[in-house]
């Protein structure tokens, strides 16, 4: 044993092991094949500035994912490195079981002033998913708290992404999340995607909202309202594939969950701090004013974990002048309210709030066009956005939209290329998603959108090389 120890000591000092081969022997990556678990390494990248990365052979790179949806004014931002180090300097750590620090009390206030409606309280986490595990044991305790133990069924929808805790992970949509893994089930109601691009052939995309419509309020009535605690969703689904809902689909939704006493819980951890052009998309892109919004990712732009739950006034109000004074939300993390974390979060809202949500506004609609411009090559399918969002999905033909005969790495195939020609894309099987930093600039979209152009092309020569597609 002591040798064993010894010999993993040595290797964390020994110049001549690199972090590939370190990676191979000891990293599980996150999302790992059986096959591959615990013996993988990916795309090394070393470093990092504005909109680039540059990767281990010293490649420079458009990062067209910002990170995971994150890496929102760019990266090596030298002052919201000096707020770290300032922070860690002053406070390091407190816990948040019985005290507080300054910086989250600020960063509370001033993420309410940007939230819709009457969300005014912020309990902060460590990143999206224990934001959404979070507002969904809320809902659970408000209901235990206020007499109704059995109003806790959630709705959510195909193609959703709400985490990968266990909660949060059970409402996700995507068929590939769940194939192998366990989740509750028993608590959770599944509902249509709002995708326009895959509605009924011959059907409207306003029929489209009312068929959707129609079946949040049936599964409502069938369920029964007394049983369902809350809906969760995000206003444009993301790892979903950039699904942007039908007009006025939201709000209707809205509606319906506050007639009936069902908590609305907008998903924005992608959608939130600038990704839309807003702190908030919920109210200023989509008129609505949910129960609670959760998110994280841009609220540090990735410099640090950082995410959390805004509630609203109403539901806490409600829980004050309950029966129960007593009773305890059994909930809190060891990182909630980290203060370097909170102290990063404040310089990053004044970065976005001095410019950089006036810039992404300016050039979302640039970014767009240029994009749609790619439902010129015959394998794309469509191209779909909003903000600083968007999503190319490939298909086999556009009459059937059918993907599943091409390849499905064709995502993949995709990426590499576009590797090879300097930028970094988000492969999602049939699809690839762009998500830019949002300090990218009118040149740099070109940039991007002429190498995926190419890149496609590249894919579209090797499928009918081989003879998967004829297009």
């Amino acid at each position: 044993m002591a040798a064993a120890r010894d010999l993993k000591a040595m290797e964390t000092v020994d110049a001549d092991v690199d972090a590939v081969e370190l990676a191979k022997r000891h990293l599980v990556q996150p999302w790992p094949f059986a096959g591959s678990v615990g013996a993988e390494a990916r795309a090394l990248i070393g470093e990092g500035e504005g909109i680039y990365i540059t990767d281990a052979s010293g490649k420079r790179l458009i990062d067209g994912p910002a990170g995971m949806w994150c890496i929102n004014v760019g990266h090596r931002r030298e002052e919201l490195a000096k707020v770290m180090y300032d922070q860690a300097m002053a406070l390091s750590y407190n816990t948040p079981w019985y005290t507080m620090n300054a910086p989250s009390a600020e960063l509370a206030m001033r993420i309410a002033g940007h939230a819709p409606g009457d969300l005014s309280h912020v309990f902060f986490t460590t990143g999206g998913s224990s934001a959404v595990e979070t507002a969904l044991r809320f809902m659970q305790f408000y209901n235990n708290v206020r007499g109704r133990p059995e109003k806790k069924q959630i709705l959510s929808r195909g193609g959703a992404y709400h985490g990968s805790t266990y909660l949060s992970a059970s409402l996700n949509g995507r068929p590939r999340d769940r194939d192998w893994m366990d989740g509750a089930d028993e608590l959770v109601v599944k509902l249509s995607s709002p995708d326009p691009f895959r509605r009924p052939q011959g059907m409207s995309i306003e029929a489209f909202a009312d068929f959707l419509v129609d079946q949040f309020r049936d599964t409502v009535a069938r369920v029964g309202a007394d049983r369902i605690g809350a809906f969760v969703g995000e206003p444009v689904q993301a790892s979903g594939g950039v699904i942007v809902p039908p007009d006025g689909y939201l709000k209707r939704i809205r509606e319906i969950c506050r007639e009936n006493g069902i908590l609305f819980v907008s998903d924005e951890v992608v959608t939130g701090f600038g990704r839309l052009g807003h702190v908030f998309a919920s109210g200023e892109m989509f008129g609505i004013d949910p129960d609670m919004i959760t998110f994280a990712k841009g609220v540090t732009s990735g410099y640090f974990p950082l995410g959390g739950v805004i509630i609203s006034e109403r539901i806490l109000q409600e829980l004050r002048r309950s029966n129960h004074p007593d009773a305890l939300f059994g909930h809190g993390l060891t990182y909630t309210s980290h203060p370097i974390g909170c102290a990063v979060a404040l310089k990053n809202l004044d970065i976005l709030e001095e410019s950089v949500l006036a810039h992404t506004r300016e050039v979302a609609p640039y970014f767009q066009a240029q994009l749609k411009t790619l439902e010129e090559l015959p394998l794309v399918g469509e191209v779909r956005g909003m903000g600083l969002m968007g999503c190319v999905e490939c298909v086999a033909d556009r009459e059937s939209k059918d993907p599943l005969k091409l390849d499905k790495d064709v995502g993949k195939r995709i990426d590499a290329h576009c590797h090879e020609l300097g930028l970094l894309v988000r492969p999602l099987i049939n699809m690839c998603v762009m998500s830019p930093p949002l300090i990218i600039s009118r040149e740099q979209i070109d940039d991007m959108v002429a190498i995926l152009r190419e890149g496609i092309s590249r894919t579209m020569d090797d499928l009918r090389k081989e003879g998967v597609w004829r297009g």
